[in-house]
């Protein structure tokens, strides 16, 4: 049901206008200098990286850098990439362990029930009878589906599954998920 768009470290945060909508997304976070170019290695962190391409502003570090990007290839899992401006293992080197990120507004829509975990990150979760379990804190990607990590007010966190079966409704609007609790789920419940 949801899809990543942005890290959840908050290191990481996205400036964010009042709408809880961020400004910017990070789509991957620069490592090392590869070769003697200026190409620097990126971790790719989009579902979406076929999108960047030569020419694209960027948007670099805490302070949101303008960058053009000059050359982009695939290596690995991550990718490799140039900036207009960086020559040098030098100068790709001042760049190292900074985020990547693009404006929020061109990202792409997806289908119908699915969300980018920035929209989820920050729910409040109620049960369809009204009781109010706390606050989305975290998004775990396991192998088969999605793990909620939800903080409540008092006692420990609790882990619900992205599934069809617990989760009844996304509101956005109103900054709020119903879920079924299912029998098991509420760590007091588990002993």
């Amino acid at each position: 049901m949801t899809l990543p768009g942005t890290p959840t470290d908050p290191t990481e945060a996205a400036v964010s206008p009042p709408s809880r909508e961020p400004a910017f997304l990070a789509v991957g976070k620069l490592r090392r200098p590869h070769g003697v170019q200026g190409e620097i290695a990126m971790e790719v962190l989009t579902d979406f990286p076929e999108r960047l391409r030569a020419g694209d502003t960027l948007y670099v570090g805490p302070e949101y850098s303008p960058r053009q990007l000059k050359n982009i290839r695939s290596q690995n899992r991550g990718m490799l990439v140039t900036f207009q401006g960086c020559s040098t293992p030098e100068a790709a080197g001042e760049l190292r362990n900074q985020f990547v990120y693009v404006p929020a507004a061109g990202r792409p829509a997806l289908p119908e029930g699915e969300y980018y975990h920035h929209q989820i990150i920050g729910l409040k979760v109620h049960t369809q009878q009204g009781e109010l379990l706390g606050t989305i804190i975290e998004i775990l990607e396991t192998g088969a589906n999605d793990v909620f990590v939800i903080r409540p007010s008092n006692g420990r966190e609790i882990l619900i599954p992205d599934t069809d079966e617990v989760i009844l409704q996304i509101d956005l609007e109103k900054g709020q998920m119903i879920i079924h609790l299912l029998p098991g789920l509420l760590p007091d419940e588990a002993r």
